[in-house]
């Protein structure tokens, strides 16, 4: 990880987080047992925002800590709950728009948590929000397989792999021009995304977006030296 040593646990946290909440809806048959785990994060949450001690949790309490050094918005976390919530329903998104709110408030919110947790201010936020999402599609894209072997997911009607491909490279490409506007600091946040430009572009071919293991390592290398993500 290139954060530095003093941000890691608490960007583990916010990943570990993630983690928990994105499989809760994956991990039993019963809607109910989905929702008591979603709802037992949100209550976390709350309790951390509202300045009681954390649960003893090992993704709890180094969560509570980052949140309160940095400030974390709770309103960011709460919509990631909410979002994944939707996960629990197998029924594919109802519009295009309804699937890229689902992606802001998911790779999107986390990506900002992170960049937030890394230093990042108010003015780079649009610029690390356009980069989460257009990461969010490639994602997303990629993850179809395997949620339609779960039952889950499926495109919206009237949208193509190739149409969101596009578009969440249209994001990257937008993001990357603004670069200079994201402190240095932040960027091993959106490092998590510098292999989804190259997914994209072979997924608006109808290529599979799995890159070679040659393709990958030297983008990370070469991104990960130099920052540019």
């Amino acid at each position: 990880m290139l954060a530095p040593p003093e941000a890691r646990p608490g960007l583990l946290a916010l990943y570990a987080f993630n983690l928990e909440i994105a499989r809760a809806p994956f991990v039993s048959r019963e809607a109910m047992i989905a929702e008591i785990r979603l709802r037992w994060w949100g209550d976390a949450i709350a309790e951390i925002c509202d300045g009681a001690a954390p649960r003893r949790h090992e993704v709890v309490e180094p969560l509570a800590a980052a949140i309160r050094a940095s400030g974390l918005p709770r309103a960011l976390f709460f919509e990631m709950i909410e979002a994944r919530a939707l996960d629990i329903d197998r029924a594919p998104f109802e519009s295009g728009a309804a699937l890229e709110r689902y992606l802001s408030q998911t790779a999107g919110h986390l990506m900002e948590l992170a960049a937030r947790h890394l230093g990042a201010g108010a003015a780079a936020l649009p610029v690390i929000r356009d980069f989460a999402r257009g990461a969010g599609h490639a994602a997303w894209l990629r993850a179809l397989p395997d949620l339609a072997a779960h039952g889950r997911g499926g495109l919206p009607p009237g949208v193509t792999a190739p149409d969101l491909a596009r578009d969440g490279l249209a994001l990257i490409t937008r993001a990357r021009a603004r670069r200079a506007e994201v402190p240095a600091a932040a960027a091993p946040a959106l490092l998590a995304g510098a292999l989804a430009a190259p997914r994209l572009a072979r997924a608006m071919r109808g290529a599979s977006m799995e890159l070679s293991e040659f393709q990958a390592r030297a983008t990370w290398l070469w991104r990960g030296l130099t920052g540019r993500w």
